[in-house]
């Protein structure tokens, strides 16, 4: 029933809007229009079998396009001024910038976490951090069974994660030239995508006082995140108990030795492995995770709370 729903995925020409877009498709959605900043505006996108035409993304065209939802893959800046347009024509937008994260009285929604919390909307949602959402749907059978007391992270991020060009650059790059990188906002103490983290994954599970630490990290991969978490649970939780939970999950995949690349890239899962005692703490386990940051960590987890949506709707008609 959700897929005869009238889509406007914006940020099209990106690299999480064209996954998007391929998603859509393969979801069997007819109804799409794409739209992207004025240089863009003309081009042809693929669609299916076939294209869709660009569209110039801005507040008059959003108002008035008469969408159901809008997809948006957009800049902190560009969602600030889109969005309540979008939002005043009518329809519902979903956006993976940090605009509307944090925002009283806006979901920042992982479905198969807290996928109750999207009907509260009153017409925007907030996709989260591309490392939050693996995080979080990691973490949440953990802390169902037995409470978290405390997480530690640290991040591998791939280069897609910072757009369609820093993935060119890397592909012209030579192999002397490859390195890790700390490119993010940095205060003096953290860099923002670390406060991103800890602070998302406290909204989603609703845990505001719970100690969490990121360490965050650019590698020379093109697609897919990974991280090393490190748990402390407030009550005993074996490794292999651990594996039961998180076999159990509908966004998990169990995998012995999870990777960025060959394991999770185009795979609509978090690929979940290592998971172990950690012996230097009560309590504690490690695990590590691998999830392709631009389907499940940005355009499927957007799409999936769309479809949480259009067919609550639908069974509401």
């Amino acid at each position: 029933m959700a897929s005869g729903a009238r889509i406007g995925v914006v940020g099209a020409t990106g690299a999480v809007g064209q996954v998007t877009l391929g998603l859509l498709a393969e979801r069997g959605y007819e109804e799409v229009l794409a739209y992207a900043s004025a240089r863009s505006a003309g081009l042809s996108v693929a669609f299916g079998s076939g294209s869709l035409t660009v569209e110039e993304a801005t507040p008059e065209a959003l108002a008035s396009a008469d969408v159901d939802v809008f997809l948006f893959s957009v800049g902190t800046s560009a969602s600030l001024e889109l969005v309540p347009a979008a939002v005043g024509g009518g329809a519902v937008a979903i956006d993976k910038s940090s605009a509307y994260r944090l925002a009283d009285g806006v979901p920042l929604v992982v479905p198969e976490v807290n996928g109750d919390r999207a009907v509260e909307h009153a017409g925007i949602l907030a996709n989260p951090n591309c490392c939050t959402i693996p995080l979080t749907c990691a973490l949440e059978p953990l802390h169902r069974a037995a409470g978290l007391a405390r997480v530690r992270v640290a991040t591998y991020q791939s280069m897609s994660g910072a757009g369609a060009r820093s993935m060119e650059r890397l592909r012209a790059q030579s192999h002397e030239e490859l390195d890790l990188l700390m490119e993010w906002d940095f205060d003096g103490e953290e860099f923002d995508e670390e406060e991103k983290i800890r602070l998302e994954t406290r909204k989603i599970l609703e845990l505001p006082q719970l100690p969490i630490m990121a360490s965050c990290v650019r590698v020379p991969v093109l697609v897919g995140h990974a991280e090393t978490v490190w748990v402390e649970t407030e009550e005993p939780l074996s490794a292999d108990r651990a594996r039961e939970l998180l076999g159990t999950s509908p966004a998990i995949e169990l995998d012995e030795f999870p990777s960025p690349g060959k394991a999770s890239a185009g795979s609509d899962r978090v690929h979940v492995g290592r998971i172990r005692r950690d012996q230097t703490v009560e309590n504690g386990l490690v695990l590590f995770l691998a999830c392709d940051n631009l389907r499940k960590g940005a355009a499927l987890n957007a799409i999936q709370i769309a479809e949480l949506l259009l067919d609550r709707q639908a069974l509401a008609a």
